[in-house]
């Protein structure tokens, strides 16, 4: 029986490291960030769900290292950085938020909801 609760307690505790890694944040704390100008928001879904499917106001498409370094370069280091892939279950987003966090940017969080949860809350998508 100790050895259960030591295995679930070692578990829990990975999921929690994991989770905690970058911030979450909110739809409604997006949307004022989008809102107000001060975000930048990635999207790390493939370029053919960012183009057909869509995706949320502004986001810049996830293609890779240094075409986000490109596309960040003129960015201030302290502003609010948003990754984001499917929903809960996808770690995708991790891929956009360590670039992020790599070229210096220190305010990097993930919209667990996703993409998915994005529409589910009834927000509008963009499509380009």
């Amino acid at each position: 029986m100790k050895k259960l609760l030591a295995l679930i307690a070692i578990a829990v505790l990975a999921v929690n490291v994991q989770a905690g890694e970058y911030p979450d944040i909110s739809i409604g704390d997006l949307e004022k960030a989008i809102k107000a100008g001060k975000v930048v928001v990635i999207d790390v879904n493939g370029a053919k769900s960012f183009t057909k499917r869509g995706h949320i106001p502004g986001a810049v498409a996830f293609k890779g290292a240094k075409d986000l370094a490109k596309q960040l370069e003129k960015s201030d280091k302290d502003v609010l950085v948003v990754a984001y892939c499917g929903g809960p279950t996808c770690s995708a987003y991790k891929r956009g938020a360590s670039v992020a966090a790599d070229l210096g940017f220190k305010n990097v969080k993930h919209l667990s909801a996703g993409l998915g949860g994005w529409i589910k809350a009834g927000k509008k998508l963009e499509k380009n």
